[in-house]
């Protein structure tokens, strides 16, 4: 007579519905773009009113795209970096791209109207845009404010060199041992490929909008 084993029944269940939750719950995402992928043209709102697309780069070697806002404090704290950033390279021929993708009903300091008061406070040389649908900020699959994605220029084309942080200092810029951004942009120059390509962007989560 066949006498059920209960821990070898409530195992096999819990194996079952793990595998169900798997399949439901844990299909497969795109996560956005990797190293070495073409990135798709992209047109957004600058702080002027003015619509600025990926594909108005022409004269240029790369672009450093940011993903950015207002209110995040590691974006505070990187704020003169991304700037310094843009008035180093950007005659080298890699400017700066800021782009704001939070939810403004979520987070009301990062409204169109505060992104313009924070480009004119802040002396901005540099395109801040409005990615209002958060299309952007999802096709390259970031996640954190700040959130870097360094372009080379290969033809007509803009291929991921290097994704993640500014540098190893989050938290103090003084204290900055490797400026990743910064390296990675030398090596390109000279025409090899960095020596890291990909680190973790530390910073706020992204105030994706409610479904």
């Amino acid at each position: 007579m066949y006498n059920p084993n209960p821990q070898r029944m409530l195992k096999k269940m819990f194996t079952v519905l793990c595998g169900v939750l798997l399949l439901t719950a844990g299909a497969p995402v795109d996560n956005g773009y990797e190293v070495g992928d073409t990135v798709a043209d992209f047109k957004l709102k600058n702080v002027d009113g003015k619509m600025v697309a990926l594909s108005d780069y022409k004269d240029v070697k790369g672009v450093i795209v940011i993903f950015d806002c207002n209110t995040c404090p590691y974006s505070k704290g990187y704020n003169d970096r991304i700037k310094a950033l843009h008035d180093k390279y950007a005659g080298q021929g890699f400017p700066v791209i800021a782009i704001q993708p939070n939810d403004p009903t979520i987070s009301p300091g990062d409204s169109f109207e505060e992104m313009k008061k924070q480009a004119e406070k802040k002396g901005y040389k540099f395109p801040y845009l409005f990615d209002e649908t958060q299309q952007v900020a999802k096709a390259f699959g970031a996640t954190n404010t700040p959130h870097v994605f360094l372009l080379k220029k290969e033809g007509n084309a803009f291929k991921v060199a290097y994704i993640g942080a500014i540098d190893d200092s989050a938290k103090d810029a003084s204290a900055v041992t490797k400026r990743y951004v910064e390296d990675a942009i030398e090596a390109l120059k000279k025409g090899v490929a960095p020596a890291t390509t990909k680190t973790k962007a530390i910073g706020c989560t992204i105030k994706w909008r409610n479904a």
